[in-house]
């Protein structure tokens, strides 16, 4: 491009071929009418070409005038649409996010939060993944996700994460077990005897621990009669009659026939959910989303 003939000249070259009167269109682009007046001699000069015809009382465009105004407002509709965009994927409003999460995220904190982040960045491809936490951990260093919800605690040092919701545990009992029939909480201890469904520790030590030691706490370890890797899997084996679980209080969304959620009497058990992304991360989209997880997580608080 000549350097004479630059982005701007093609902003006047509009304003003025719109207006068709050179003071209205110095007073749309906050310039005074002689520097515009000269631009545009100088756009025409670089062009080799006549765009305009005027006079004291008239502007007109030529036949060339006409043909390059289309395409200068192309140009310069490019131009626009180019910077809006890289200021849309600096503010993280752009670009693809993998999010990785576990079974129980998906009835609890998960889904008011795509729907939050859909809403600010609507142009954002999620790829979604529901996944155990030490598979995760190996997505997320490998580079397959970008952010995972995960159970604590998570001590990979190329990892960062934080935690982002906390919930109650709940005891999910068969609708015919004895217990499901009494109104309110129900006691932990009175549970000593029954077999217990429970995932591998492997998969969530942090969680696992926690169940077992809240038996523990008040008198008994658990005979584990069945494991699952899922949160679901384990509904639908106390549905089945197997056993009964202490599951994170979301679960009780699922409203699985044939299972009881009972609040625990004797001790108060949690589930902590946390956010795990790479230590070296500073994606934008990233960045959007943990600011939204935090949002969405404050309003959902008790």
């Amino acid at each position: 491009m000549n350097p004479a003939f630059e982005l701007r000249h093609l902003r006047y070259f509009v304003a003025v071929a719109e207006e068709l009167h050179f003071g209205r269109a110095a007073t749309r682009l906050h310039i005074s009418q002689p520097p515009l007046s000269m631009q545009i001699r100088a756009l025409e000069e670089a062009l080799g070409v006549q765009l305009l015809i005027r006079n004291q009382r008239h502007v007109a465009l030529t036949k060339a005038g006409e043909v390059f105004l289309d395409e200068a407002r192309h140009i310069v509709a490019r131009v626009n649409a180019a910077a809006e965009a890289a200021r849309r994927a600096d503010r993280g409003q752009m670009g693809t996010l993998a999010i990785g999460f576990v079974s129980h995220a998906d009835y609890g904190l998960l889904p008011p939060l795509l729907r939050e982040f859909r809403a600010r960045a609507p142009s954002v491809r999620l790829t979604l993944k529901e996944s155990t936490t030490d598979r995760q951990i190996d997505d997320l260093v490998d580079g397959r996700l970008d952010v995972g919800f995960v159970l604590t605690p998570i001590e990979d040092p190329r990892l960062v994460s934080r935690p982002i919701y906390r919930e109650p545990l709940l005891a999910a009992l068969p609708e015919h077990h004895p217990l499901a029939q009494r109104e309110g909480p129900v006691q932990l201890a009175a549970l000593a005897d029954a077999p217990f469904i429970l995932f591998p520790r492997p998969l969530g030590p942090g969680l696992y621990d926690e169940i077992v030691s809240c038996c523990r706490r008040v008198g008994f370890s658990p005979r584990v009669e069945q494991e699952a890797v899922q949160m679901q899997t384990i509904v639908s084996l106390v549905s089945a009659e197997i056993g009964v679980a202490l599951i994170p209080a979301s679960l009780e969304h699922m409203g699985r026939t044939g299972v009881v959620y009972k609040a625990l009497g004797d001790t108060a058990s949690s589930c902590e959910l946390a956010l795990a992304w790479r230590r070296d991360d500073r994606l934008a989209t990233l960045q959007l989303f943990l600011e939204t997880a935090d949002r969405v997580a404050g309003a959902l608080a008790p």
